[in-house]
């Protein structure tokens, strides 16, 4: 028992620690969409080797000291020289750097959230620079003088929302790895994710004739109706090409359909185990109705999603689901 509760005291004491150590990082390098690296974001402390090579040293100099030894004065001073000279070449390894946050696509829960940023020298050229996530695949690269990097960094996702990768480490232990110098940059990184996709069968069709329900007629893929003006997520295949060709704009072809073939996807009568579940599966239908090209539909409670096909609604459902339940 004794040795319970003195674990816990050191896990709590971690954990005080730890949220002291973030509340100074969070004053001295808060979050913003670029940052350009400066001694007040750069640590720097010597490596494993770096430490060795001082004990070295004080042993050397002793040695020199105790045999009056000229030639081993020379060579520990030589080195302590390099060693000085190291730990300001690494810091400016670092010094003005400047990296951008450009923004991510979204995913499905469970994929690699793909992250990208601009990196810009604009004063010298910086080499083996090392970018990383504790969760994540570390990546090194180098920096010319004077040019723009365009980075994309992979971080994994667990669950549905917006998803926030956290502070990214960005080190370099150039050029003799005596010294790491290190910034821990918080760019406000934002990206969408979807829930998981999970595949079971479809849903029978909502309608089924009863009244005018049949008579009615909305956005679909069977019989042609009209043009209309362009949208941004229109799918290409219902571009009118001819009419473009002669030079009176970009439209899309306009197809309708019966109600009673519509798709209507409604959270209340979806199968699973817990909400969660339930979210998935409706990702798994809208990703299956959007590969055949059949309308569909979606209701949250008192969210409705009129029918309609293409990559605008489908990234419009899954946007729903994603953040269904949440205040952003």
């Amino acid at each position: 028992m004794a040795t319970q509760r003195g674990g816990g005291r050191l896990i709590s004491l971690g954990q005080r620690a730890r949220g002291l150590f973030d509340k100074w990082l969070k004053r001295r390098i808060p979050s913003a969409p670029q940052i350009k690296l400066s001694h007040r974001q750069i640590f720097i402390v010597p490596t494993r080797s770096g430490l060795a090579l001082l004990l070295l040293l004080a042993i050397m100099l002793i040695g020199a000291i105790n045999y009056q030894n000229s030639l081993v004065y020379a060579v520990t001073f030589l080195l302590g020289s390099l060693f000085w000279v190291s730990l300001h070449h690494t810091y400016r390894n670092l010094a003005s750097l400047e990296v951008h946050a450009a923004g991510g696509m979204p995913v499905f829960a469970g994929e690699m959230a793909p992250l990208d940023m601009n990196v810009i020298a604009p004063r010298r050229e910086h080499q083996a620079l090392v970018f990383s996530w504790p969760a994540a695949q570390r990546r090194q690269f180098d920096v010319a003088k004077g040019s723009e990097t365009r980075l994309t960094l992979y971080h994994p996702t667990h669950s549905r929302g917006w998803f926030r990768p956290g502070r990214l480490r960005i080190e370099t232990r150039y050029p003799l790895g005596w010294f790491v110098a290190w910034s821990l940059v918080d760019l406000d990184w934002k990206v969408l994710v979807y829930p998981r996709v999970i595949t079971i069968p479809l849903p029978a069709l909502a309608g089924g004739g009863e009244g005018d329900t049949a008579n009615q007629m909305v956005e679909g893929t069977d019989d042609f109706q009209g043009l209309r003006d362009y949208h941004p997520g229109d799918s290409r295949r219902r571009l009118d090409w001819r009419a473009y060709s002669r030079g009176q704009g970009l439209h899309t072809k306009v197809f309708a359909e019966p109600l009673q073939s519509i798709q209507l996807l409604d959270l209340a009568n979806t199968p699973g185990a817990n909400l969660e579940q339930c979210l998935s599966h409706l990702a798994g239908w809208v990703t299956q109705l959007e590969l055949t090209g059949q309308p569909y539909g979606l209701q949250l409670d008192a969210l409705h999603i009129a029918p309609g096909s293409g990559e605008r609604h489908r990234d419009q459902c899954l946007r729903a689901l994603a953040l269904y339940g949440s205040k952003l």
